[in-house]
């Protein structure tokens, strides 16, 4: 592909990026929560995406994801949950240091997998569903902020024989555990590092990266019909 013709379809699907960020809907998360505990649904599985690990301390995603996470599995919507992340952009693997802060908080390490493969977030789902295969999940959704949520719609949707439900936190929701604030020791985060850790900055330019939260370097061709089969 010519070099011009590939940064125009990079700079489009950015500009789609941003549009979608202007019209995800603001009741979205509340409405489809509430479709969720009427219909008594629980899942093998949840899939969250990791963040970055700085400084020693969860930030506000993070903790919004986590907390989200807890809720969803105190609950009893789901029974798992999938981790996804490798060290991307500091050497800590964000699947790893999610599942301490998710023991924190309280669900037991049995319930928590993990995939350490994932460097955008299209591999988030991907891998974490190969994982949701391989231990044997039958039903599967997507637990994260509402952005990404509504980011990765079509691709849930476009890539995956078995139907992915998207379960986004409800801001209002977590405001009642705010108050909830485990804090990692270095002992317990330190293990996990990566040795030779070389930020995702310094291998891969910023057209590259967003390629990859396209979808563009998964290996589409070893699946059959470019979908996976039915968990």
């Amino acid at each position: 592909m010519p070099r011009t013709s590939y940064l125009y379809i990079m700079l489009t699907a950015l500009l789609v990026v941003l549009t979608t960020a202007c019209i995800t809907p603001r009741k979205g998360p509340t409405r489809v929560y509430a479709e969720a505990i009427s219909n008594n649904m629980t899942f093998d599985a949840i899939i969250v995406p990791g963040i970055p690990f700085n400084n020693g301390s969860w930030d506000s995603v993070m903790k919004a994801r986590l907390l989200w996470t807890w809720v969803l599995y105190k609950n009893g919507v789901a029974k798992n949950v999938i981790f996804s992340g490798d060290a991307v952009y500091s050497p800590y693997p964000e699947a790893k240091i999610m599942g301490l802060y998710a023991q924190k908080l309280g669900i037991p390490k049995e319930h928590i997998f993990y995939d350490t493969q994932a460097r955008h977030s299209t591999e988030n789902v991907y891998y974490s569903y190969l994982l949701a295969k391989k231990q044997g999940f039958k039903t599967l959704a997507l637990a994260t902020d509402p952005f990404q949520s509504s980011m990765l719609k079509g691709f849930t949707k476009r890539r995956f024989e078995t139907p992915i439900y998207h379960l986004p936190f409800i801001t209002d929701t977590l405001g009642a555990y705010n108050h909830l604030n485990p804090v990692l020791d270095k002992k317990e985060y330190e293990p996990v590092k990566k040795k030779n850790f070389i930020s995702i900055t310094e291998i891969e330019g910023i057209f590259r990266r967003m390629g990859g939260t396209l979808g563009w370097q998964i290996d589409w061709d070893k699946h059959d019909g470019k979908k996976l089969e039915r968990l």
